[in-house]
């Protein structure tokens, strides 16, 4: 079945196959891809799956963050440890930096804010431009992001770690407290909706980072490029200004954010940069370059 006979052009007859008859589409067609192999391919991103996976991402994010248990202790043991390791290698400098910058109200103020809003605000901003303008990249950048906060959380899990202003002895000063500001979810009357002591990794630091590197990378604008490479480099001014974070923190949010983008690397086959902006046309199936004229 599926084998018709044709005549050479010296008279001798052969087999042939149908491309109708096989289902292969003939012999120039080429087979379906698998299921993994579909799911490694960049494809353009569907406006409501993103909207709901970023959801849901983000409470999933939160709720697990949050059940972490709250071991004070430790977590205060831990930041001892952090800070006198920062002063043997010379770099702890925190308290001076938050008490200077606590005396400039209108300064500190706006630090409280910035450490608030921007850190959600601008990584959707990046996520809304990177599905409009670079869809054929969205995929595999965002997979960096969701791979680089996942792993924070093992962090959170395993080393709790109080942040500076909750360190008793440490001398420094929680500015969201002093100047009544809205600016963090552990300080105030919001302490009790945030688990205080998740301070390592940094995902101000993580997401900051993310949202700085693809700007550069990507953006066309070179003051908008410079802009995406300092907002983390202000992002860990304020951390530390605000004593919400040590150094060190900030480079276990780099670290995270390196697995991030080593994951999309192994996933995608390229660095998330590298691969191209837009999104190729599907493929035919093997039906549809069977019939096509």
């Amino acid at each position: 079945m599926g084998e018709t006979t044709v005549t050479t052009l010296e008279g001798r007859q052969g087999p042939t196959t149908s491309p109708i008859a096989d289902g292969r589409g003939g012999q120039g067609a080429r087979a379906a891809p698998g299921f993994l192999p579909r799911l490694r391919t960049p494809r353009r991103p569907r406006l409501w799956f993103e909207i709901l996976l970023i959801a849901v991402s983000y409470w999933t994010y939160s709720l697990i963050r949050n059940a972490v248990p709250e071991q004070r202790t430790q977590a205060l043991r831990n930041a001892d440890w952090i800070w006198s390791v920062e002063q043997h290698l010379g770099i702890a400098v925190e308290q001076s930096v938050n008490t200077a910058v606590n005396s400039v109200t209108w300064l500190i103020v706006g630090m409280n804010y910035y450490y608030a809003t921007l850190h959600f605000v601008i990584t959707l901003g990046v996520l809304v431009w990177l599905f409009r303008r670079h869809p054929g990249r969205y995929a595999a950048i965002r997979m960096a992001l969701f791979a680089t906060t996942a792993v924070a959380l093992v962090g959170y899990y395993f080393y709790p770690l109080a942040p500076p202003r909750l360190m008793t002895g440490g001398h420094f000063i929680d500015t969201v407290a002093v100047h009544e500001t809205w600016g963090s979810m552990a300080s105030g009357n919001l302490k009790t909706m945030s688990n205080q002591y998740a301070a390592m990794p940094s995902m101000h630091i993580g997401w900051s980072l993310w949202c700085g590197l693809t700007i550069f990378a990507l953006a066309s604008v070179p003051w908008v490029r410079v802009l995406g490479l300092l907002y983390p480099v202000l992002t860990l001014v304020v951390i530390v200004s605000t004593a919400n974070h040590f150094w060190l923190d900030a480079v276990g949010g780099m670290i995270c954010l390196a697995f991030g983008f080593l994951v999309a690397r192994l996933w995608f086959g390229a660095l998330p940069y590298a691969l191209p902006r837009s999104v190729a046309p599907p493929s035919p199936t093997p039906r549809e370059s069977a019939y096509a004229p």
